[in-house]
């Protein structure tokens, strides 16, 4: 029987197992507390920068018509929080849908594709 003990006591112990490295995870890492990030990301051209730390950003979609299977383009404006006021008319910008923040601001700059000419 100490025979058996002792090759329990010699044999390797499991490794421990780690999480994936920050980088792999994807939009894991941006959360920190491992939840899933859902929020929409969308695309689209500033039209609008009058406003005091607010944008303007139009959203273009293209669907097709149910019945005559045309191609049509659906434009959507979207109030943008703009901190720095570093947008213009013309810049193509990625948004991000986030927390209210005023009455008509949903919406957060993630970063600015293309600077306007």
């Amino acid at each position: 029987m100490p025979d058996e003990a002792t090759a329990d006591e010699t044999s390797p112990a499991p490794a421990p197992t780690t999480s994936p490295a920050p980088a792999a995870r994807g939009a894991e890492a941006a959360e920190g507390d491992g939840r899933q990030n859902n929020r929409k990301v969308r695309e689209g051209v500033v039209i609008s920068d009058r406003m005091d730390k607010t944008a303007v950003v139009t959203i273009t979609s293209r669907v097709r018509h149910p019945r005559y299977n045309k191609t049509l383009q659906r434009h959507k404006k979207l109030y943008v929080d703009d901190p720095g006021n570093d947008l213009h008319v013309g810049d193509r910008v990625r948004v991000q849908e986030t927390r209210p923040t005023s009455k008509l601001k949903r919406w957060r700059v993630v970063n600015v594709l293309e600077r306007a000419r």
